[in-house]
């Protein structure tokens, strides 16, 4: 089978934006890779190590390559394409005069080469990432999450998805509900699940999303610890309360919850800060990823508005985790 395959030329900073445009305009797969240079800060702080695959791209650099099926309108998915990452700039994130190439591809170029990079990668204390593929033997202690992302996003790997990892780490109880609202592969939402949540609610609108969500669940054995729906936060929560009169029974969490946790673009996030002040308990966690450096003041002030208390942050590169409590 052909595809056309887009390429992206463009900074580290814009590649989760980026390639969610991709994901978004259609696109059966997104490859990325970043610079290969020895010189990229990396946290080895729990033993971590990291292949360094050569190559030419500059520091700060990255590569982003999607893949549409034969047939697609690429006249208008380009178009497309070059006025949502040109409106990036409104939002302070550079994309370093970025360039942008098409070109077609047989699927065997492309559909599993990336899985060469994606290797076990100890994530906190307790979590590592497992690809289904790749071999290995957990340690005392170590929670394994098995992932084959597909076509979805998330492997755990980007700085936004492994702050969530371990501040889940840090927040999650024994016994919490927790709600997952932008689930992606599901890699939070079966994190929070290893780590002694009752049940995970993963919520994402991506039906690509939801399928990858629940596959992911099924390979690490929690069917029954989540249940993965296609909505975002408040259409779950609306729609079952109209169903059944009990806001979420059907849904294996309990409102309130004790815990909330999205990894979505800052943007995205204060749409819906009250929405998840109302679903949790008095003294519950609000986890919030995605958040770039420059968008990080108006988040916490959107946070603030609706009563939460930010109690910490942490950073990695130039991306942020906030989290917020209830009073």
């Amino acid at each position: 089978m052909r595809w056309h395959e887009v390429t992206v030329h463009t900074t580290e900073e814009a590649i989760e934006m980026i390639s969610n445009f991709i994901h978004e305009l259609g696109a059966g797969g997104v490859s990325i890779e970043e610079s290969g240079t020895l010189n990229k800060e990396r946290d080895t702080s729990l033993g971590q190590w990291y292949e360094l695959p050569l190559n030419d791209i500059p520091e700060g650099r990255a590569v982003i390559k999607g893949y549409f099926a034969d047939g697609s309108d690429m006249e208008a998915i380009m178009d497309q394409l070059k006025r949502s990452v040109a409106q990036l700039t409104e939002f302070d994130i550079d994309t370093g005069n970025p360039s942008f190439e098409l070109q077609d591809v047989d699927d065997e170029d492309w559909a599993n080469a990336w899985k060469q990079y994606f290797k076990p990668l100890r994530i906190s204390e307790r979590l590592t990432i497992k690809p289904t593929w790749e071999e290995y033997t957990a340690g005392p202690d170590e929670l394994i999450i098995e992932l084959d992302p597909g076509m979805a996003f998330g492997t755990g790997t980007h700085a936004t998805t492994s702050l969530c990892l371990r501040t889940l780490e840090q927040v999650i109880r024994p016994g919490d509900d927790v709600i997952d609202v932008g689930t992606g592969s599901g890699v939070l939402a079966i994190a929070a699940a290893k780590l002694g949540a009752r049940h995970v609610l993963a919520l994402d609108l991506d039906p690509v999303a939801v399928s990858s969500a629940n596959e992911n669940s099924r390979l690490n054995g929690l069917e029954n610890g989540i249940t993965v729906k296609q909505s975002d936060l408040l259409q779950v929560l609306r729609e079952n309360a109209s169903e059944t009169g009990e806001p979420a029974s059907a849904l294996g969490v309990n409102i309130p919850v004790q815990v909330v946790v999205a990894n979505i673009l800052a943007e995205i996030i204060l749409l819906f800060v009250q929405d998840v002040y109302d679903v949790l308990a008095p003294g519950g966690t609000y986890v919030v990823s995605g958040v770039i450096k420059s968008k990080q003041d108006d988040v916490e002030q959107g946070l603030a508005a609706a009563g939460f208390q930010v109690t910490e942050r942490h950073e990695d590169q130039d991306w942020v985790v906030i989290i917020a409590r209830k009073p």
